[in-house]
């Protein structure tokens, strides 16, 4: 990299190629240096298995992508990335070889649930969705909404945990899918805001729908890739910073960093007391995650899960609930709650003709070492009996591998901070503006801001706008109709 780069960021998973871009949309000359051998952070796809085998190393669904102001201010088809939707977006199957399914809208699943009590709940979500969707994937309370009195709604009911929500629902099914929605979240279903992350993956499942990317997530990484370098960003790859001063000098340095390595790499640049406040920050449970490479599709014995592009495993809500409880304990459930993702459902080229790929994980205690792959088979074969036949190869990561190949998931927490209540609110620290650190010139980008994990870009959109607004140029119009003002930046 020899001209001198007006800014650079450390790390190329999503958020930070949506800083790059950004930033490089606004003319700023922008260099990023990744430490792994190839970007893309958890948004890569190996043969992990066997060859023909297309795996998504971490995330696989998309249901953010899709909804993200971001991502639709790039032309992803034409730089490669199609997103395909199955035709079931999610579905969650319960003993006798029933099944939960999102299908439709939300009046038509909740037809097929049976259950007045969803059409009741989702239907003025799905009507308010674009306000919604827009503050949700904003820094909540900086954020003034487009029309506020929709997004306080869904806020009234967000805050609630997913037992409680779950009240409002009519039939055991109804409440098992909320139940699996809201298990996202990573927390105990008696947690606040549990409910909330249910709520909003159901809204986007009638709206924007949970999409694979054709090909692999790796595609995805692959456009912002193509979209940075047509902007004449730069990356270099197998460059790990421990410091601050192990980079290029810039007016500003973005940072795709968990808050631990925030703390590392800024070091004494940074005051003793927001150390400190980073080193507070709380981490959520780890993730055991195994692909396999199968001769054919999962047997489900419920029809709706063979269409269905993501299966949630674990029962009925109270059966959820006592899993997640369990990994809050510290303990490692025997029937833990699994999310299953069967991309070739809606891409069928992931695999060899008639063979399939597909991926799970459970929760687990951070840092754990367990090779969780017996009880994961378990919960499969005991609703698609049959399934470990079909079995040609599989490899597992635990949460403690997954923590050893990623620094930005700490203990396994693909979330990069656990998504509590108050860390939702102020994350990662009490700060008005959480994207600026007090080191000028630092910034932070990654899923420990705000709004979280998941393939959004978002977090790397709002930092990369405050840096403009500190450098005095003008701020994307990228960040969607919710928008904090001048006061916030």
């Amino acid at each position: 990299m020899t001209r001198p780069p007006d800014a650079v960021v450390v790390g190329s998973g999503p958020n930070g190629l949506a800083a790059a871009i950004t930033l490089a949309r606004a003319g700023l000359a922008v260099d990023v240096v990744e430490g792994a051998g190839e970007p893309g952070g958890g948004c890569r796809t190996s043969e992990l298995t066997l060859p023909g085998f297309a795996h998504d190393d971490c995330s696989a669904v998309h249901p953010l992508a899709a909804a993200s102001p971001f991502f639709q201010s790039i032309d992803l088809a034409a730089r490669g990335a199609q997103l395909a939707a199955p035709p079931i977006a999610l579905a969650h199957p319960l003993d006798g070889g029933r099944a939960a399914a999102i299908a439709g809208s939300a009046a038509e699943t909740a037809t097929l649930l049976g259950d007045p009590g969803y059409r009741r709940l989702m239907t003025p979500l799905v009507a308010d969705s674009e306000p919604v969707t827009a503050a949700f994937l904003a820094p909540l309370l900086r954020t003034v909404p487009g029309r506020p009195a929709a997004a306080a709604r869904f806020a009234a009911a967000a805050v609630l945990p997913a037992t409680v929500l779950a009240r409002r629902l009519r039939t055991p099914g109804g409440r098992a899918l909320l139940a699996g929605l809201a298990g996202h979240s990573m927390l105990p279903m008696s947690a606040p805001v549990s409910g909330g992350f249910g709520l909003f993956l159901g809204l986007l499942a009638h709206t924007t729908g949970w999409p694979v990317v054709t090909g692999g997530s790796g595609r995805l990484t692959a456009a912002l890739l193509a979209e940075l370098e047509a902007l004449g960003g730069r990356v270099e790859t197998g460059c790990w910073i421990g410091r601050i001063e192990d980079l290029t000098p810039a007016p500003v340095i973005m940072l795709d960093v968990g808050p631990r390595a925030l703390a590392r790499i800024a070091g004494p640049r940074l005051p003793a007391g927001y150390r400190r406040a980073l080193d507070r920050v709380r981490y959520g449970p780890g993730v055991c995650k195994v692909d396999w490479a199968l001769a054919g599709p999962v047997p489900w014995t419920a029809p709706a899960c063979r269409q269905a592009g993501t299966v949630h495993l674990g029962g009925t809500l109270a059966q959820v609930a006592a899993s997640e409880a369990a990994v809050a304990a510290g303990r490692h459930p025997d029937r833990p709650y699994c999310i299953v993702t069967q991309p070739c459902v809606a891409d069928p080229g992931r695999a060899p003709a008639g063979q399939h790929t597909l991926w799970a994980y459970c929760h687990v205690p951070a840092g754990s070492a367990a090779d969780m792959t017996g009880a994961i088979e378990a919960q499969l074969e005991r609703l698609a009996p049959g399934f470990r036949d079909l079995v040609l190869a599989r490899r597992v990561r635990t949460a403690a591998g997954v923590a050893a190949a990623n620094p930005n998931y700490p203990g396994g927490d693909i979330n990069g901070a656990a998504s509590t209540l108050r860390q939702t609110l102020l994350r990662p620290v009490p700060r008005w503006n959480p994207y600026r650190t007090p080191a000028r010139g630092i910034y932070l980008c990654s899923s420990a801001t705000p709004p979280g994990g998941g393939v959004h870009g978002m977090c790397g959109a709002w930092a990369a706008a405050t840096a403009l607004h500190d450098l005095g140029l003008p701020t994307p119009a990228v960040t969607g109709s919710a928008w904090p003002g001048r006061a916030f930046l």
